[in-house]
Formats: C-alpha cells, structure tokens, sequence
C-alpha cells in the first residue's frame, strides 16, 4: 500500500484547498522543489501534483514549479501529475520532462476520445481521476455534477487502458473526516485495474482500514491536509502500511 503524499500547486505555491474552492486555500509551503524532497526523505514511494491554476484554465500554468520538484527528485520518486491536461502534446511535454504518470480527470468524463488517445499514444503512462459524490461523478473542480455513474464510467476507461484509476470522495476531500471505505471498495471490486484512493485520510486509523482492504485491489492513498498539518506523521504512516501489506 503506497501513501502518496500530496502537493497542490496555486500560483507556484504549495497549497491546501478546502473542498476544492480556490478561495479557500492554506499555503504550506513556498518552495515546492523542498517540500517534494522533504517527502522524499521521510520514505515517499510515489508523489501525487496538481496544477490547480491548470485545473481551472484547461491549460497548465505552474510549469516552472513542476519543473523545480522534478528537478528536486531526479528520477528517485516517480510523480504523476493533473491539472489542466487537455491535449497530447502537454502529454508528451510532461513526460519528456520526467513526469512518470499522466492524471487525466475532467476532460476524461467530457471528451472520452481524448482519453483514449491518451491511453494508445502513452501506454502506462495514464491514470484516470474520477471525483464523485453519492456515486455520481462531479466534473470541473467539482463545481458541476454529472449524471454518469461512477462505477460505468470506470469500467469504460479501464477498457481504454488506464493504468489506475483515482477516486475522491469529494464530500470528504480536505475536511478530514475519514475515508469512504465502503465507496472505494465497491469501485475496487469491480475493476481489475488498481484504485488509488483520495479524499479524507486523517490518521493512522484510516491507513489500518485501507490496508485491511488492500487485497480488494486498493494500491495506495493520497493524503494531503492531514499531513502538512501534522495530524498524521508521514513516514509512520508508510511504515505502517509497509508493516500491514506484509502480514496480510
């Protein structure tokens, strides 16, 4: 079970967001290149960023700091990298540029085709982020709500080629109140590619409960919040699970 520290990207700064409103965002950090190898140090596997401005605008727009974290790793920690990612070439730029994994999200639900170019042209390369509420996918920042069921839509994507797919429970995201097991469960049951899951780790009790269903096809969890502020330890948290996935 992979822990994957989380770093959100506004104006070049490391940030937090409260259910996903750019309003309503807490700087943790001013370097990102620092913070990437600070996660790095404490036992990081995998690093999970998002263009948050390039969320909004359909286009990236924190490139120079996407650089500095891959500049900052070299190539000890594979990240994988959304926000904004509308087209191949961006595709192609970012994975020439070091990035491991491509997270395509909004533009997966409204433009499937592209995805499936994705998949084709970057094989290995593409996950697929899918933010839901009550088991219906939410689109744009979670600013709009679809009437595509999360679990049909999954499938189709794993059909393209995805890599994993990545799912937030956004009622939950940034608040921590805890994973939606059950949710993310019922997702994992159904597919045969991995889930990652997101939104909601607070402490080591959530890491116990995702690793007790690790086997479901559960391969890690992205946590934010929790750890810039200090409610749950990084490295222990990884510790832990490594401790868990070995003795189940």
């Amino acid at each position: 079970m992979l822990i994957i520290p989380a770093i959100d990207l506004k104006d070049g700064k490391c940030v937090r967001l409260r259910q996903g409103d750019m309003n309503d965002a807490t700087i943790f950090s001013e370097d990102p290149g620092a913070m990437a190898k600070q996660w790095l140090a404490q036992g990081a596997r995998r690093l999970h960023v998002v263009d948050l401005n390039g969320a909004v605008a359909g286009k990236p727009k924190n490139e120079a700091a996407i650089r500095s974290i891959v500049k900052s790793l070299g190539t000890e920690l594979p990240i994988q990298l959304g926000g904004g990612i509308r087209d191949l070439d961006t595709i192609e730029i970012y994975i020439d540029a070091g990035i491991s994994y491509i997270i395509i999200g909004t533009a997966a639900v409204k433009t499937p085709g592209f995805l499936q170019d994705a998949c084709t042209a970057f094989q290995g390369h593409i996950i697929v982020a899918l933010d839901a509420k009550d088991g219906k996918v939410a689109v744009d920042g979670w600013s709009k709500m679809t009437g595509h069921d999360v679990v049909d839509l999954a499938k189709k994507f794993q059909d393209y080629g995805v890599e994993a797919v990545i799912y937030t429970d956004i009622g939950r995201d940034g608040m921590l109140s805890g994973v939606n097991i059950e949710a993310t469960v019922n997702l994992a049951r159904q597919l045969t590619v991995p889930v990652i899951a997101s939104g909601g780790i607070t402490d080591l009790k959530d890491v116990e409960k995702l690793c007790a269903v690790e086997s479901e096809g559960i391969m890690g969890a992205i946590t934010g919040r929790a750890v810039y502020e200090g409610r749950l330890h990084f490295g222990e948290a990884q510790k832990l699970a490594d401790k868990l996935s070995k003795a189940g």
